[in-house]
């Protein structure tokens, strides 16, 4: 464009910057509009004006992590559910076994401790830590205040993302080093894949330096595993459930639960009644190997693959874990990692 032309629209008040140009400073100024918004709520809390000074001034919205957000596959509430088969093949793999059962070697005398402590199994800490980040290997490197400014800004999901863009300046506030503050995309951080508001709830010194660091030191984030799972009320030395054996004359009918899950229905949707193990090897339900369940354990029958394929009844320490991902195939994934690392 030439000088002339340039000269025309600046004297016609018409802006020569492109509507991509023009987009990103609208939500410039929105976004520094809003966290003002933020810095009074965050003083509300008790958060000190300096921590805010230092922080807000230097958060620039991030497009990436809309994107990523508005990407996220939401699923038709009727739509069908895939087996699990497949999603156990690639999630449970020889080497994911062999890294876990290192990691298990290596951090031994710590999850005896924890273990004594808390009753959560080393082989299930180690199987979340498999699962979140492959025990430390990714574990993302946004920046999360950036990322939930950015988050809580956009607006769809603001009811989610504004309590943990406040829980982080919190964090920052009690002394967690702001360059320390790296994770997904979404704002979850460290070896357990933390949010800012669970860390602040939750997240436990296991090495006994004052300060619960998840992002570098292991015995931290061991501890602060155990302690999520202490907090969703893991039963000490119950198992998780086991792999069993289903009758084809069941009447699956008369076993299905009567109550309508509110949180999490797909999820939930899909268990059975709770009946005592000596119940259902009553229907002929048995367990498909050698681990059993006391005769006195409730347990809920799930079959993820359909009638005739690998059925789990499941027990209340299954729902602790998925109280960390309310998915069934997480939940399983998780199960069933531990008992290779424990084998």
């Amino acid at each position: 464009m030439t000088a002339i032309a340039c000269g025309a629209l600046a004297l016609f008040g018409i802006s020569s910057a492109t509507p991509m140009q023009n987009a990103r400073a609208q939500s410039s100024s929105g976004f520094e509009s809003y966290l003002q918004q933020v810095r009074q709520k965050a003083l509300q809390q008790g958060v000190r004006a300096q921590t805010l000074d230092q922080v807000l001034p230097g958060l620039t919205y991030n497009p990436r992590v809309v994107a990523l957000d508005q990407s996220q596959p939401g699923g038709s509430p009727n739509s069908a559910i895939p087996p699990f088969a497949p999603y156990q093949r690639r999630h449970i793999t020889s080497q994911r076994i062999a890294n876990g059962k290192a990691a298990y070697r290596r951090l031994i005398a710590k999850l005896v401790d924890v273990e004594r402590e808390t009753g959560v199994p080393g082989p299930i800490i180690m199987a979340i830590y498999g699962k979140e980040t492959n025990y430390g290997s990714y574990m993302g490197d946004f920046d999360i205040p950036r990322s939930l400014a950015t988050l809580a800004y956009e607006g769809r999901r603001r009811s989610l993302f504004e309590p943990e863009l406040l829980a982080v300046l919190q964090l920052i506030d009690k002394g967690v080093p702001q360059s320390a503050l790296k994770g997904s995309w979404a704002g979850a951080m460290g070896m357990p894949q933390f949010l800012p508001s669970v860390y602040l709830r939750l997240a436990k010194d296991g090495s006994g330096d004052g300060y619960a660091d998840i992002w570098n030191n292991e015995h931290d984030a061991v501890a602060s595993i155990a302690n999520y799972f202490v907090n969703s009320g893991w039963r000490r030395g119950e198992p998780w459930g086991i792999a069993v054996k289903v009758p084809s004359s069941l009447d699956r009918d008369a076993v299905a639960s009567k109550i309508m899950p509110t949180r999490c229905p797909r999820v939930f949707g899909r268990h059975s009644q709770w009946k005592t193990m000596a119940e259902w090897r009553a229907l002929g339900v048995v367990p498909a190997t050698g681990k059993i369940l006391e005769d006195d354990v409730m347990a809920t029958l799930l079959e993820p693959d359909g009638a005739g394929s690998t059925a789990y009844l499941l027990t209340g320490n299954y729902r602790v874990i998925l109280d960390y991902n309310c998915s069934n195939f997480y939940g399983l994934a998780v199960g069933l990692l531990a008992d290779e690392i424990r084998s």
